[in-house]
């Protein structure tokens, strides 16, 4: 029987250990944020509160790192309280996950503690419940954000002294009254803004000093609006250029629709997630035999009223959207469906500017196709 010749192992070489990936998961507040570290495998390691602080956020980091390799988290609030960790953590090279709250479910059987919370964002990358990748807010789109609410603020309160000073009016003395009845608004507002409050004592002297206040506060207000107008179309052209070429589109609605994307579109895996973002996309509402699609009531509200002002507008004053209506109408669907594919186009139409490397490969089929 021949012999076996055994040859030698090759020698085993024993890697070091690489350091294990976790997970953070956060649960902010506006002093405090509440942090939480998990395994891959789920198991949870540790949790801590850091201040809403610069410092804060470098420790947080620091103490995450300490327990692996640190490439995800998951961040409640990435708009508002986790704002500013956000962006401290994307810095860092950390890929943000914007975590919605926990499960109502979940909530009940284990209670609420902003270390469970904070637990359960970070399960929630884990288990892939959570996926939208946060809103970044450190460019031209937070600008707009930021000069939007400047301008809401102030189109409030100037509607809101407007309001006053025609109540003030209406109680006002006689002759003051009938001196300034059958004034336009602008000529009104010049007429109070110029009124002489010396001299005259008692509650028709205060009248008219009080005229003379809110008239002043309304052009003020004014020239504040005019200039935040300005600044908003200046922003709009330097973001996307083009984006007012559109026909409909305004800077507002331009601004608002910028505004939910955010100042990193490429968040957004195609058109179909943009017009969900905005409310457009149907939502499947089928059961048994029962095959139909409902109109979707999620989604940035304020977007979806500005895709409704332009496609109104369109409906207003082009030729094709007017063609489009009378087409449909004929094939028997509602004023109401029809403005939803109008909106969807809309959409579809501005995701192309907006995220513009991302168009061929999203639009294979007929370009102007409404869904």
């Amino acid at each position: 029987m021949p012999s076996i010749t055994t040859q030698p192992a090759a020698p085993c070489h024993v890697l070091a250990d690489a350091p294990e990936e976790v997970l953070l998961g956060v649960d902010t507040h506006k002093d405090v944020h509440a942090a939480a570290i998990v395994t891959v495998l789920g198991a949870a390691l540790d949790g801590r509160t850091f201040p809403a602080t610069t410092e804060g956020y470098g420790q947080l980091a620091a103490w995450a790192r300490s327990f692996g390799t640190l490439r995800r988290a998951g961040v409640e609030c990435t708009g508002s309280y986790g704002a500013a960790l956000a962006r401290h953590l994307s810095a860092e090279g950390i890929e943000v996950t914007e975590v919605n709250q926990p499960d109502k479910a979940v909530r009940r059987r284990r209670g609420k503690t902003d270390a469970i919370d904070a637990e359960a964002a970070a399960r929630a990358i884990l288990s892939g419940r959570a996926t939208a990748a946060a809103k970044a807010s450190d460019g031209p789109v937070e600008t707009l954000r930021l000069l939007k609410l400047a301008k809401g603020s102030a189109i409030k309160s100037r509607t809101q002294t407007i309001n006053q000073l025609k109540s003030v009016l209406v109680s006002a003395d006689a002759a003051l009254r009938e001196s300034l009845a059958g004034l336009s608004n602008p000529r009104l507002f010049k007429q109070c803004a110029e009124l002489d409050d010396n001299g005259a004592a008692g509650p028709a002297g205060t009248a008219r000093h009080v005229l003379r206040l809110l008239a002043r506060r309304i052009h003020h207000l004014t020239a504040e609006i005019d200039d935040l107008n300005k600044r908003i179309a200046e922003g709009v052209e330097a973001s996307v250029p083009g984006l007012l070429d559109v026909r409909g589109v305004g800077p507002d609605s331009a601004a608002t629709l910028l505004v939910s994307a955010g100042d990193n579109p490429e968040r957004l895996a195609n058109e179909a997630s943009f017009a969900a973002l905005c409310g457009t996309s149907p939502v499947e509402a089928s059961s048994g035999k029962t095959q139909r699609r409902r109109l979707n009531r999620g989604g940035d509200r304020q977007a979806n009223a500005a895709l409704y002002r332009i496609v109104l507008s369109r409906l207003r004053w082009d030729d094709r959207s007017q063609d489009y209506l009378r087409r449909r109408l004929t094939e028997g669907k509602t004023r109401r469906e029809i403005i939803r594919c109008l909106k969807r186009y809309v959409a579809r139409e501005i995701y192309r500017l907006i995220v513009p490397a991302r168009t061929a490969a999203d639009h294979a089929g007929p370009a102007g196709a409404v869904s």
